[in-house]
């Protein structure tokens, strides 16, 4: 039997922003308006993310979620979520749980015409500076280890890399847990780990179907 740790594999980048820092100025490279969707715009959402999408919407509205949304003319051109407490990572089968003051920015993405106008980082810089004004200290968000165009899109933003989910296979199950980068302070990998592995070094969970776990389904920005 293969030991837990004699095949790891990186599933996905973990950053984090602390909202009182400075941040670049996002310029995009068309004229953008953003916008925090409201039932008004909802269908303008489902049309991008599928039919089968409106109740998840919905539900995700209602129980407190916020999709901040970019608009180039009248067409969607992105979006991405943010949660303020728990949000279920799927993919992971893991549940960031958040401490009064952090938000979580999950399920974002730019529709294909619209990529390579740094709208996503732009988007990105809206939300931010939206959360700050509210009086929120920190942010998270993960990317897909692959999805470069995302990571870059984030790191513009501002955001720090603090490291990357290790997930090993062990017959059904998983263990899981949190590389720091080797500049990130012990500090802000020790908060990472607090939040995605509820304070511990290393968990077990069941496998997943999906052989190729994401951290969060950024479509390339």
């Amino acid at each position: 039997m293969v030991s837990a740790e004699n095949d790891p594999r990186r599933a996905g980048t973990i950053w984090a922003l602390n909202l009182d820092e400075p941040v670049p100025a996002i310029t995009p490279l068309v004229a953008v308006s953003f916008r925090r969707l409201d039932l008004d715009l909802v269908p303008a959402l489902v049309s991008t993310m599928g039919r089968d999408a409106s109740a998840e919407i919905l539900q995700r509205l209602e129980t407190g979620r916020h999709c901040y949304t970019a608009w180039v003319g009248d067409q969607l051109a992105s979006y991405g979520w943010v949660s303020f407490d728990a949000e279920y990572i799927g993919e992971l089968n893991l549940r960031i749980r958040l401490l009064p003051g952090e938000v979580y920015i999950w399920d974002c993405a730019t529709i294909p015409e619209f990529r390579r106008n740094h709208l996503y980082s732009g988007l990105l810089s809206h939300v931010i500076r939206e959360l700050r004004t509210a009086g929120f200290c920190r942010a998270w968000i993960g990317a897909d280890m692959d999805n470069k165009p995302s990571q870059q899109g984030i790191a513009r933003a501002g955001f720090q890399h603090v490291g990357d989910l290790i997930v090993a296979r062990v017959l059904a199950m998983r263990q899981v847990w949190v590389q720091g980068q080797p500049d990130m302070p012990d500090q802000i990998v020790a908060e990472a780990r607090r939040a995605f592995l509820n304070d511990r070094d290393k968990i077990w969970k069941t496998a997943a179907s999906s052989a190729g776990a994401v951290l969060q389904r950024d479509l390339k920005s």
